[in-house]
């Protein structure tokens, strides 16, 4: 599956991760933690939902057309 991320969310994050450096390069660990904070915000900016929120939205909208389809089903047949 492929994730299509801003190029501008991504000139932010290099921004950002050049910032936190300056001119050290830190050992990989801690650079492990920034990236990972970095990210992290990232995400968290971003219009995002959880697997099980969209599967639980997924289901209302089943049980909505459903109930539209039953309803138009009723309106049919009372008209005609």
């Amino acid at each position: 599956m492929a994730i299509n991320i801003p190029v501008d969310l991504l000139s932010k994050l290099s921004a950002q991760l050049r910032q936190q450096l300056g001119t050290q390069t830190p050992p990989a660990e801690e650079l492990e933690k920034i990236l990972h904070a970095l990210l992290q915000s990232a995400i968290a900016r971003l219009d995002l939902v959880s697997r099980s929120e969209f599967d639980a939205q997924c289901k209302v909208l089943a049980r909505t057309r459903e109930r539209l389809e039953a309803a138009e089903k009723q309106l049919q047949s009372l008209a005609g």
